[in-house]
């Protein structure tokens, strides 16, 4: 008689078969990850048990091979910061907005940063230009009707082209430590809520990013506008979901938000309710009871405190060498969170401007 807690045994076929794929995947010369690799066969056996169609099977197919060639392109740069420039495909080399975003690339090239761009032409090409071909990786979408980028942004080796946004869209993001937006079109708003949303939700590290507009213009004041009187203003979203973003019509200004958030803070881990985010330099205790003055809204329970890592982070290796702070945060103070991150920049027992 069997009972809820008793397990199924699993079907023989099934255990055949996962023992070939290992077989397999050794014969293929494949030495690390076999778990995981066989998971992706796996789950295209599965597709094919599905009765999956062929269009489906298709858009499958070729994510798949497309988000493999974005890992060998990143690859090579895994330990180089990136930053991610968005702009318009049909802003003039002689905007003031093409310069904007030239001057930004190069100078967060020259702090050693790498500019990731949709390897398009406009803002695209502005920010490939200013990065210089060493410098700058491109991400380009297969359109029928745009044009081709020029310049150091058609540099092959460095330029991949995909045939789905998803796929764009997630490699332009998921590689990057810093964002900057520059006034476009649709695909530009897209991209600017994408990254929103990522950070409203949690689904990806707090990020720098910066809407960078030209001198005196009006484009990301009004969306702020709209996100505030109309969003926020509805209680769609909180009243601080804004904070996270700088707004600004200075290259400088852009430059300095993206090298200087990394400035003392590292990384973050969830543990359970906990949140510990790892720093390069310890607070004083000075520092600490006036985070927590500052700060004292932001905890759930209790207050934020030094601590060592973690028995998770110890078992994964992770971040063991930098100090730590650790706290119960209310779960949708994102602005707060942000706060508390320049805060810990600024402290005067943080380090110098560095790269992540």
């Amino acid at each position: 008689m069997t009972t809820e807690t008793q397990q199924h045994p699993e079907d023989p076929q099934a255990v055949d078969v996962r023992e070939r794929l290992d077989d397999l995947i050794a014969e293929a010369g494949v030495t690390g990850q076999r778990s995981l690799i066989r998971r992706i066969l796996e789950t295209g056996l599965g597709l094919g048990h599905d009765g999956t169609g062929r269009l489906d099977l298709k858009i499958t197919a070729s994510a798949i091979a497309e988000m493999r060639a974005a890992f060998r392109l990143f690859a090579p740069y895994k330990d180089v910061p990136k930053v991610t420039i968005f702009g318009s495909a049909r802003t003039q080399s002689q905007d003031p907005l093409w310069l904007s975003a030239e001057a930004a690339a190069r100078g967060l090239a020259d702090l050693g940063w790498m500019v990731v761009t949709g390897a398009g032409p406009g803002i695209m090409e502005a920010a490939a230009t200013g990065a210089g071909p060493e410098r700058s990786l491109g991400i380009s979408i297969q359109l029928p009707f745009e044009e081709t980028p020029l310049g150091s942004a058609a540099d092959d080796g460095h330029r991949i082209a995909m045939k789905y946004f998803f796929t764009r869209k997630l490699m332009l993001v998921k590689e990057s430590r810093g964002f900057v937006c520059l006034p476009g079109g649709f695909g530009t708003m897209d991209e600017t809520f994408e990254l929103l949303t990522l950070q409203q939700t949690g689904k990806m590290e707090p990020m720098p990013i910066v809407l960078l507009d030209r001198a005196g213009g009006t484009y990301w004041r009004g969306l702020e506008r709209f996100v505030v009187e109309e969003l926020a203003g509805a209680d769609l979203i909180a009243a601080d979901d804004l904070d996270r973003v700088l707004i600004t019509d200075s290259p400088d200004a852009a430059i300095a938000e993206v090298a200087g958030f990394w400035r003392n803070y590292d990384s973050l881990r969830w543990q359970g309710a906990q949140l510990v985010m790892r720093l390069r330099a310890a607070p004083s205790d000075a520092e600490l009871a006036d985070l927590n003055r500052r700060f004292a809204s932001l905890c759930e329970v209790g207050e934020i405190a030094r601590t060592a890592p973690l028995p998770v982070e110890v078992a994964d290796h992770d971040a063991l060498d930098l100090p730590r702070i650790v706290f119960t945060p209310k779960r949708r103070a994102v602005g707060d969170l942000y706060r508390l991150i320049r805060a810990l920049n600024e402290l005067a027992s943080a380090p110098a401007a560095t790269t992540p």
